[in-house]
């Protein structure tokens, strides 16, 4: 397949004029055979969008513990040019968790965005920044029952979130015993600075959905988002839906961590492409209205309903973050974070040949999963 006359992102994060060659499922330099042939009349060709923090969509949640569910959500997923996904776990109970681990480890991916990872976003999280996490079933961090998770779920699990003031110590221990196993993320936690750098320099490299439920970013305290700033191997996510974070406190990150360091991730939840109305996350009821997701009890946000790129062209078009860098944080960002920038995040060649092309305007052209 060669895909003419389009402006490539390239591995230097720009566009260059040219064309795309996918042979046998991945990118090539060059074409051995003329086979398909498609002009893409001058729109922008980028990588396949890859979300590594999200719930659901389309009336589904990966936590549902049905195939179907995940079918649904990938199927979803590839139509609007997410096509590789890390879904998000809630905080459930531990038999419930195994359960679901172990449903997704046995889903096989036939159509749709390819399921490459988990992001358990609980159980070991803060009650006091719970957000939308059942509070019931937080508890405290253990390596041995993480071990139980990982292997219900055959080595799924990416990101496992921690909190680290709720046992600055056990946490400092869990994170150096398993940081070889999986990337230990600070989620739902009210760390002060000094216990999150702490937990960063213990091993930690990952901060999920900087800003919410987290504490506040101020000159005396700069909790999370200053340990953040000061570990430079960290990654951040950000939830550019318009709703979870200010634009300008979208601007301040790019500002603060670089391009380089900016993971955009959805936080989607099953009410995404979907109408108005009441719904569930993590078993807890959430009524929807527009871009708004929040607990019916409490009024807390409850997660997005805003795909990942409508939340790029969010970052770009309402947020005035350069889409050169948008890309690159819907892209290969999260392909480094999940550690398979060699198989995804960039048209190089030898790479997954899925590739998405937008209009001048954004709007979607055109999905390609596999070539």
């Amino acid at each position: 397949m060669i895909i003419k006359n389009v402006k490539v992102y390239g591995e230097d994060f720009q566009f260059h004029p040219g064309d795309v060659v996918i042979e046998n499922g991945v990118f090539c330099e060059t074409a051995s055979n003329t086979g398909e042939v498609i002009d893409g009349e001058g729109a922008y060709a980028i990588p396949g969008l890859i979300d590594i923090h999200f719930h659901g969509c389309m009336g589904a949640d990966v936590c549902d513990n049905d195939p179907e569910a995940i079918r649904t959500i990938a199927e979803y997923e590839a139509s609007v040019g997410v096509t590789t996904i890390c879904p998000a776990t809630m905080t459930l109970p531990v038999d419930d968790l195994k359960k679901i681990l172990s449903t997704v480890a046995s889903y096989t991916n036939e159509s749709g965005a390819h399921l490459v990872g988990l992001n358990m976003e609980g159980p070991f999280i803060s009650v006091s920044k719970k957000g939308a996490q059942d509070e019931r079933n937080i508890i405290p961090c253990d390596a041995a029952l993480f071990r139980e998770f990982q292997e219900a779920a055959r080595g799924l699990i990416h990101f496992i979130g921690v909190a680290p003031e709720t046992g600055l110590d056990r946490t400092l221990d869990f994170i150096r015993e398993v940081k070889g196993e999986v990337s230990v993320s600070l989620a739902h936690t009210n760390a002060s600075y000094t216990d999150a750098k702490a937990a960063f320099d213990a091993g930690a490299c990952h901060a999920v959905h900087l800003f919410n439920a987290m504490p506040a970013f101020t000159h005396r305290e700069p909790g999370v988002v200053g340990a953040v700033f000061d570990s430079k191997h960290v990654f951040a996510e950000l939830i550019c839906d318009g709703v979870h974070i200010h634009p300008a406190m979208v601007r301040a990150a790019f500002a603060m961590m670089g391009a380089e360091r900016i993971c955009l991730i959805s936080d989607s939840m099953r009410a995404a492409g979907m109408p108005d109305g009441s719904y569930t996350l993590g078993g807890l009821a959430v009524n929807v209205s527009g871009k708004h997701a929040t607990l019916a009890e409490g009024g807390a946000l409850a997660g997005s309903v805003t795909n990942l790129a409508d939340c790029m062209r969010t970052a770009v078009k309402e947020m005035n973050i350069p889409l050169e860098e948008a890309i690159r944080c819907a892209t290969l960002n999260p392909a480094r974070a999940l550690h398979l920038e060699h198989r995804y995040g960039s048209i190089a060649p030898g790479k997954t040949g899925n590739l998405v092309l937008l209009n001048p305007d954004l709007s979607l052209k055109q999905v390609i999963v596999n070539g």
